[in-house]
């Protein structure tokens, strides 16, 4: 028999005797129960077509993970903006009717952003109970946004009080006028990234996969002259428009190469995207 197992038996044989001879002493019975451990976030996905998305219209409040995969034709994102008490669905949908900034009541905190067609993105939102409406912003070639070809839906998010725990960031990002500031070099591999809206005004971010010998300032003018010739590259998700203050996390996987960072928000003063003052980023990961 290995030494190691009859040392074991040994060990087993003295500490029954001396539970013999001493009982252990009763229970604490006050003791408060030990807390329960946060669980994973509960993970929510939605499929984008040409235009609408096919998904849940109820989840439960705490930290989610949204998942987004495009099955359309065109690149689609995800933003999920929450609805003050008070205000409802159908009001949202007429103010976005109109053709100017969304009412102060609606609050856009993020989501995963755009993808190319057949490709998916995600992210980890904080939701606090109440109303929420998921919206596309991406216009078509055409230059109509999917808003208004429909792609708009409800949501809402019940109280829950289960406790779940985001996932541990690898890398933040603060969203500035106009500029995006990663913490640490983005190296390869499956990375989380948490990002902070720390401006005056709303910003997004959007992770753009680039073509051999192709910027971030190739994909800006494509994407601004509604799309004409081959794309110097592919929108591989990010995180859509948040307001100021408002931070969520995305989870991507990066391989070597040569990558885009672009707002194309509009601004607050002008109506121009981002994009246009400059918020572009040539990224290579190593």
């Amino acid at each position: 028999m290995h030494h190691r197992t009859t040392c074991a038996i040994a060990i087993a044989v003295v500490a029954a005797a001396c539970n013999r001879e001493k009982p252990a002493p009763p229970a604490d019975r006050s003791a408060a129960p030990p807390a329960a451990e946060p669980a994973a976030p509960p993970a929510v996905t939605y499929t984008a077509t040409d235009y609408s998305f096919d998904g849940p219209s109820e989840t439960p409040a705490g930290p989610t993970q949204i998942r987004l995969v495009n099955h359309g034709k065109e690149p689609h994102h995800l933003v999920v903006i929450r609805i003050e008490e008070g205000r409802t669905f159908d009001s949202l949908q007429a103010a976005l009717r109109k053709p100017e900034m969304p009412p102060r009541w609606a609050h856009p905190i993020g989501g995963p952003n755009g993808v190319s067609p057949s490709l998916e993105s995600e992210a980890n939102l904080a939701l606090a109970a109440g109303n929420y409406a998921i919206v596309c912003f991406v216009p078509s070639r055409d230059g109509v946004p999917h808003l208004a070809k429909g792609m708009i839906r409800q949501l809402t998010v019940t109280p829950n009080d289960r406790p779940a725990a985001e996932p541990p960031a690898d890398v933040t990002m603060d969203l500035t006028d106009y500029d995006f500031k990663l913490s640490a070099p983005l190296t390869a591999g499956r990375r989380v990234i948490q990002v902070t809206n720390g401006a005056q005004q709303i910003h997004e971010l959007v992770v753009v996969r680039l073509e051999k010998g192709k910027t971030v300032g190739d994909m800006a003018k494509w994407e601004l002259s509604s799309r004409k010739g081959p794309a110097p590259g592919r929108y591989i998700g990010g995180m859509s428009p948040m307001a100021p203050g408002d931070k969520g996390q995305f989870t991507m996987t990066f391989e070597p190469g040569a990558y885009g960072f672009i707002c194309f928000a509009p601004d607050m003063k002008d109506g121009k995207p981002h994009v246009l003052h400059g918020m572009t980023k040539d990224v290579t990961v190593s």
